[in-house]
Parts: structure tokens; sequence; C-alpha cells
């Protein structure tokens, strides 16, 4: 429990001090010139000390009194300013977003201070996430991912086909001008994406078992990395290799072609908020952009 003397006594004090007249102070606030009076009494009885010395002009500050005006004056200061700050604040929701770390870097995060500016009701906290699982277990509020199909209990949006492809060094130094000039190259692949080269192999006609080898890696920014350190070829979307292939980090000699997935916007089917249907028609709109 706080020790402090009755507010109403350090109001009026506190407007006694600044005007310097016990007249002024009762104006101010809408009170009796008795009322100021009684409330300074009881806070010199609490402290035992005068507060002012009166005298036939008004009055003035004793010492004690010069030092706790200026403790009044830095307190009520910032009560007044904070105050001020929670009562224009709107309430915030904050959303979890899930998706591959490379579709946030590439894609989302140089259009995300659209969403915000548009939304300012709204925060997305952003974590890489590229299954479904970790929407179902509630780990994320949404999730944007690509896939085929999705279970009954998930409602998801198509944002973007995908289309994939190879991606390798610039200075890759064996000739890629067909499918087939991929066989006997050095592979690389991700554990999220077990299938990209077979899948991709079996669209081209090409006998998929001959991409079955080679290195595999977590995390689809894991194997971007190896391909540009000339490690080996890497399959990918183009969705999320877009920055690597400005940067001229990578390049896609046979260039992309569908997959036959897309991305898509995903939540539970049971949540309706406000805020994941502002970020999901947010998205729509942007996917064109």
């Amino acid at each position: 429990m706080r020790r402090l003397p009755p507010l109403n006594a350090l109001r009026a004090f506190d407007a006694a001090a600044r005007q310097l007249s016990l007249s002024a102070a009762a104006q101010e606030l809408h009170v009796t010139h008795s009322a100021v009076s009684h409330q300074i009494r009881q806070l010199e009885q609490w402290l035992g000390k005068a507060m002012f010395v009166r005298h036939a002009g008004g009055v003035r500050l004793t010492a004690e009194g010069q030092s706790l005006k200026l403790a009044t004056e830095h307190a009520f200061a910032l009560l007044e300013t904070r105050c001020a700050e929670i009562a224009e604040q709107a309430a915030i929701t904050e959303i979890v977003l899930g998706a591959p770390g490379s579709f946030l870097s590439n894609w989302l995060i140089p259009r995300l201070d659209r969403f915000e500016a548009a939304h300012p009701d709204v925060r997305i906290r952003l974590q890489t996430s590229t299954t479904i699982d970790d929407l179902q277990r509630h780990v994320v509020d949404c999730l944007i991912v690509s896939d085929r199909s999705w279970p009954a209990e998930v409602e998801a949006v198509s944002l973007f086909e995908e289309t994939i492809g190879p991606v390798c060094a610039p200075d890759w130094p064996h000739r890629i001008a067909s499918p087939t000039d991929l066989r006997g190259q050095p592979l690389l692949h991700t554990t999220s994406r077990p299938q990209a080269w077979e899948d991709w192999a079996s669209r081209n006609e090409v006998d998929p078992a001959m991409f079955a080898g080679g290195r595999r890696f977590d995390h689809l920014s894991l194997l971007l990395e190896a391909a540009a350190a000339g490690l080996g070829v890497a399959i990918a979307p183009a969705l999320l290799v877009e920055r690597e292939l400005s940067q001229e980090r990578l390049v896609a000699p046979l260039g992309f072609q569908p997959s036959g997935a897309v991305f898509a916007f995903c939540a539970m089917s049971n949540r309706s908020d406000k805020a994941l249907c502002s970020l999901r028609d947010w998205l729509k709109e942007e996917r064109g952009g």
C-alpha cells in the first residue's frame, strides 16, 4: 500500500503552488476558496510541515513547499501525458502469421508497411513456418504455404500459382540446356519438399529416378545458399527466389513451370476474426502487385 497524502490535497497544493494564489487555484479546480484552504491544511497536517507562508498579497512557498512543488509538477505531468496516450490508443490485435522464410523476406516484408498503414489496429508477428501442423496446433494464427490440398478443417484462399524450376550459381560450370543435362550433376533437396525434383522431372517427361540423389537441407534458405555457393543445382519455387535472381546470386537456366500447387492463405475454418479477414483481403489485393 502506498503511503501518500490524499490526492485531492495534492491537487489543491499543485494548483496553489503554480498560481501562488489560493483564489486562482480555486478557480482552476472549480471549487471554493475555503475548500482549497482546507485541503492544504490537511496536507500540511499530514506532512507535519508548512507548505506556504501567507502574506497580504497571497502566499509564497516554503523550502519544503518548493521541494514538493517540483515533485507534484513532474508526477502530474507524467500522469497527464500517459493517460492521454492510453486514451488515444486503439485496441491492437496481434496476428501470428507463419510462412516460409524466403516468402517473408522476398515478398511479404517489403510490402508489410502498406498493410500496417491501412490497418493500424492490427499488428502482424511473423514466424517461419511451412507446415499445416503449426496451424492446427495453434502455433500460428494463419499460414501462407504451398500445397495441392488442405485438411477439411482448414480454409485456404488461393493467392499465387506455384511455378518451380532448377536454380544454380551464375558461374555453374556444367551445361544446363535441357532437363536431361542434369543427369549426373549434384542436386540439392529440402526435407520439407523431398519429392520436388521427382515431381518436376515427371512433368518434364524425364525419369524421376535420376533426380533422387544429392544433398538434403532442412530449410529452403540453406538450400539456396548452398546453390549460390556452387555446391549443386537446387529446385525452388519462382516466388521464393525472386530476390536471389534479381541480385544475380542465382540463375534459372530452364525457367519455371507450374507445379500444380498454389500458395494459399490458410486459417482454421472456425476462425472469423476481423483482423484475419483484413489480412486475407489485403493479401488478395496485393497478389497482383
